[in-house]
């Protein structure tokens, strides 16, 4: 594997979606809004990285990743402006 820009970009997004993972087990208050924009930017930066890299596997769960996310976040903010 090579270091290009698309790979480094896959990497943050992977890392983001690992620190969402890790903050959601390890916090006593979930954050919707944190945890889904983690996930949803990060679940873009990966799908930038696989239009360089592209895996069709890799591309179809980032897609959905990224459109959970996006539902989750968009629930988050009702909520935030509910209240």
């Amino acid at each position: 594997m090579n270091f290009d820009l698309a790979n480094i970009i896959g990497l943050i997004g992977s890392g983001l979606m690992v620190i969402a993972y890790a903050y959601s087990n390890m916090t006593k208050m979930l954050n919707f809004t944190f945890f889904n924009l983690l996930n949803l930017v990060g679940a873009l930066l990966l799908i930038y990285s696989l239009t360089v890299h592209f895996n069709v596997a890799s591309m179809a769960l980032e897609i959905v990743w990224a459109f959970i996310a996006l539902i989750g976040l968009a629930k988050a903010l009702r909520k935030g402006k509910a209240s």
